[in-house]
């Protein structure tokens, strides 16, 4: 679903929340398979027995793709990713937990690089079933102003 905002409509402090996933054995798995990332504490049930979590994880970069790929039910067409900053895994994400995400639009600033752009700041917190935050990244988008405002 399209969500077209120009700079000027995104208001700092509004949020917005996603629809929940459930992480399953099977992501864990194919996620190792399509990055390589076969690291004991993914995918070795007996090894994570001897670790303080006592069970696999799910990997932070799949924690990451699923919990951004959750906020893309809206795409908005005037804005581009200029990338992520601030990306912690604060909590870690098992097989059967169902994950969520908050928008929380931080700042907002023009691009002084960037005539007729924005900078808006997404502040994205992933949270489990539990309400734990599993994950935080600031998303940085560049954002078309109106067109009185160029």
């Amino acid at each position: 679903m399209e969500r077209e905002q120009f700079f000027e409509d995104y208001v700092v402090g509004e949020v917005r929340h996603t629809t929940g996933r459930t992480i399953t054995e099977t992501d864990i798995v194919f996620h190792a398979g399509h990055s390589g990332d076969y690291f004991p504490h993914h995918v070795d049930v007996e090894f994570c027995k001897t670790q303080p979590f006592k069970r696999p994880i799910a990997h932070g970069t799949m924690t990451f793709a699923i919990g951004i790929g959750l906020t893309a039910t809206e795409i908005n067409p005037r804005a581009m990713s200029y990338g992520y900053d601030r990306l912690r895994f604060p909590n870690p994400v098992f097989a059967g937990d169902t994950i969520r995400t908050a928008v929380t639009v931080k700042s907002k600033e023009v691009d002084e690089k960037r005539p007729g752009f924005g900078r808006v700041i997404e502040a994205k917190d992933v949270t489990n079933q539990h309400g734990k935050t599993v994950m935080y990244v600031e998303h940085i988008l560049i954002v078309e102003m109106k067109g009185d405002a160029k």
